[in-house]
């Protein structure tokens, strides 16, 4: 496989880590107050901060597939070029696509399978409305 045919992929960045949270007001303070992270200001998006250029979202239990735990289980998002070429992409090397890309807010998201049954999703930048 060339550099190239590696690249069609399209990955940029990890954009996203999402964190189950039980308590949406203590967490809030937690990551703002104790942390001192800055709050994610292009999209504003409730309950994310910035780390860096990544960022962390709070996802609530009620709306959440995933719960808190000591274990490592954050849900990770990668930015990439073009997500329905990233999809295409990752079909043709015989990749698992557990999610198909769709459109939330302007962004088209999709998740895919890793080869230990791990999901990881990715996303692009919507086009501007």
């Amino acid at each position: 496989m060339t550099a190239d045919t590696k690249n069609v992929i399209g990955f940029v960045q990890v954009k996203a880590v999402s964190l189950a949270v039980t308590d949406a007001a203590r967490a809030n303070h937690f990551y703002k107050e104790t942390l001192g992270l800055p709050p994610e200001s292009i999209r504003q998006m409730d309950m994310a901060f910035m780390v860096g250029d990544v960022i962390l979202l709070l996802k609530p239990t009620e709306e959440w597939y995933g719960k808190p735990t000591k274990e490592l289980n954050p849900r990770i998002t990668l930015e990439v070029k073009d997500s329905y070429a990233t999809e295409k992409s990752l079909l043709e090397r015989g990749v698992t696509i557990s999610d198909p890309v769709a459109v939330y807010g302007n962004n088209p998201i999709g998740a895919f399978l890793d080869s230990e049954g791990n999901k990881l999703w990715f996303c692009s930048e919507g086009k501007k409305v």
